[in-house]
């Protein structure tokens, strides 16, 4: 079973949006950081997923209090970063059944047809840091992914994660 996918949009001058579907119905959910160290908490309708159903503001110390209620080992979501230069990383987790395991990593020309280039790959309880076009992928190996948010997604889609 694949990671659900957090995507992030900067919101220049407010802070960072961060948006999530869920899998069993489709419902999007989203934070918005504030830079001020607010967030805000929306959950969309189901059958308008442009249509707010709830909307609440927290403080830092109630969103610290419900991610411990949500997570409490402060497990690190998928996205691990946005720059003010538009580049996030993600986690992308390489399903058993993709074409790709067993296959080399420079066969799949994630950098050169999307520009995002995989700095690490997680294997088991081994983190293997910058590994290169002749490194084998084996499936339930999680690719951290660095780039555009368009490159990103375009990796995503090569690994067959989409």
């Amino acid at each position: 079973m694949s990671a659900p996918r957090l995507s992030s949009t900067p919101l220049p001058g407010i802070g960072v949006r961060y948006d999530l579907t869920t899998r069993d119905n489709g419902r999007r959910l989203s934070v918005v950081a504030h830079r001020d160290g607010h967030r805000t908490l929306s959950a969309y309708r189901e059958d308008d997923p442009d249509a707010c159903d709830l909307s609440v503001r927290l403080t830092s110390e109630e969103a610290a209090t419900l991610i411990d209620a949500l997570m409490p080992e402060h497990h690190t979501p998928n996205l691990l970063s946005t720059t003010d230069l538009g580049l996030v990383a993600e986690r992308i987790e390489l399903p058993g059944s993709s074409r790709w395991n067993g296959r080399l990593l420079g066969e799949s020309r994630i950098r050169t047809e999307t520009g995002a280039s995989v700095v690490a790959v997680l294997r088991r309880a081994e983190a293997i840091p910058s590994p290169t076009p002749g490194f084998r992928l084996a499936g339930g190996d999680i690719l951290i992914v660095i780039g555009t948010r368009e490159g990103v997604e375009a990796a995503a889609a090569i690994l067959g994660r989409e």
